[in-house]
């Protein structure tokens, strides 16, 4: 894969004159200004990728809710809010998040399979829109809770439809030995118990099979298969409005062939076509991922002295930052900020300073570096801040939103004493009691 490709073909990063920028700021402006690591985001190229969802399904009444967890940051949240999205939940400090940029309780959903009594209270007495339901136990805790509040609860089940997304074992939902939803068999019985109680508004059926799905096979698959649910709970009185078919709509980190979005929505309208039912979807990486990039500067280059031995490039990024290479095996390109033709090419790794040799961001690249030169990683705006920790006791990075040829700081750079802040020493007596 050549430069021109990667950044011409997916990602929001573009070369201007041997220097890669975000829209129409240099990459280089933004380290000098916010120091590295940093994550970087582009506005246009979140609101493109929403446009382009929303206009895939211009045929068919939808309603897009924006899975929170792919990257939870409050701009990122106002800017999809602004374009008239929904949020998709997993657990109470997300709805703080939404309630927080103005986000209309009504317009949440709240999956996961794990919902204690407090988060459930908190999203009744909030209003949320609806609970994706995962289990006979947690039908019955809505139940009690919403009938303790005295309130009504809005709800869909989760049916697992056991179809195969052909993805990462990690990240696949939908098949009988994950532990998310229900089967149809039980979605079934839970519809009939939940029918008549009179704390439960049954208002749709739910299923989300995995994420970066690249064909649309599985996701039609699954939309059929929870369709004739559906068709059978209508023979029993149960009136649904609503079909909600998860997110997970694949996208390209190296030579992937991602989903082609309109031939997908033009199927989903085919089998909808003339049904009485509201589409609500739940993408996050497909309108994220490609946004953003992780800045960070070459600390040290270890050249091997031995021809079959590794070449090192020790950059200030690390796992914590940037933790899908080393959980997933991810593949991330990395490209340098600016084109140099002094150093040459090298086959690196591109490696952290965590002490753990699981700790790196790319293997085997090809790229012509320097110590102290800038290099992108990209493809973060999903997964990237969201999974970053302060293990080593590093402070988390900055988040940077791109608008044109202006950007501002979404969330500063966290300090040492912002961690040492929430901590208290053990006073201990001169006998260490």
């Amino acid at each position: 894969m050549t430069l021109g490709n990667v950044e011409k073909e997916f990602t929001a990063a573009k070369y201007q004159q041997d220097e890669l920028h975000i829209e129409q700021t240099a990459l280089s402006k933004i380290a000098d200004a916010v120091g590295t690591p940093a994550y970087v985001y582009s506005k246009s190229y979140l609101t493109d990728q929403y446009n382009l969802l929303s206009e895939a399904l211009s045929s068919t009444p939808h309603q897009i809710h924006y899975s929170v967890k792919a990257n939870s940051n409050l701009a990122i949240l106002a800017l999809f809010k602004s374009l008239g999205a929904g949020f998709d939940i997993v657990s109470a400090g997300e709805l703080s998040r939404v309630l927080a940029v103005g986000g209309d309780p009504k317009s949440v959903i709240f999956s996961g399979v794990g919902k204690s009594v407090e988060e459930i209270n908190f999203a009744l007495k909030a209003g949320i829109g609806c609970f994706n339901v995962e289990s006979r136990g947690e039908l019955l805790r809505i139940m009690a809770q919403a009938e303790l509040l005295g309130c009504v609860a809005n709800v869909a089940i989760r049916v697992n439809p056991n179809v195969d997304a052909k993805t990462h074992p990690y990240i696949a939902t939908g098949l009988k030995e994950n532990k998310f939803g229900v089967t149809k068999e039980e979605a079934f019985a839970l519809y009939l118990l939940a029918a008549d109680h009179p704390a439960i508004n049954l208002t749709g059926i739910d299923c989300h099979i995995g994420s970066q799905i690249n064909e649309p096979e599985p996701l039609l698959q699954a939309l059929t298969s929870i369709l004739e649910l559906r068709d059978t709970l209508e023979k029993e009185g149960i009136s649904l409005q609503h079909i909600d078919l998860g997110g997970g709509f694949g996208v390209r980190y190296q030579d992937e062939t991602p989903l082609d979005i309109n031939d997908w929505g033009a199927s989903v309208g085919q089998i909808l076509g003339g049904r009485d039912l509201q589409l609500r979807i739940e993408p996050g990486r497909f309108l994220t991922a490609n946004a953003g990039v992780l800045l960070t500067r070459v600390e040290y280059l270890k050249i091997a002295d031995e021809p079959d031995h590794k070449n090192f490039a020790v950059v200030d990024a690390a796992m914590n930052d940037l933790l899908r290479p080393s959980l997933y095996q991810a593949w991330h390109e990395v490209l340098p900020v600016e084109k140099s033709s002094n150093a040459q090419p090298l086959e690196w790794d591109i490696v952290g300073p965590i002490c753990e040799s699981g700790d790196f961001l790319a293997k085997q690249r090809s790229l012509a570096l320097a110590e102290k030169d800038l290099v992108a990683v990209l493809s973060i705006g999903a997964y990237g801040s969201v999974l970053a920790s302060n293990y080593n006791t590093r402070g988390r990075a900055p988040e940077v939103l791109v608008d044109g040829a202006e950007f501002k700081v979404v969330r500063r750079r966290e300090t040492i004493q912002d961690q040492l802040r929430l901590e208290l020493k053990l006073e201990l007596d001169q006998a260490g009691h």
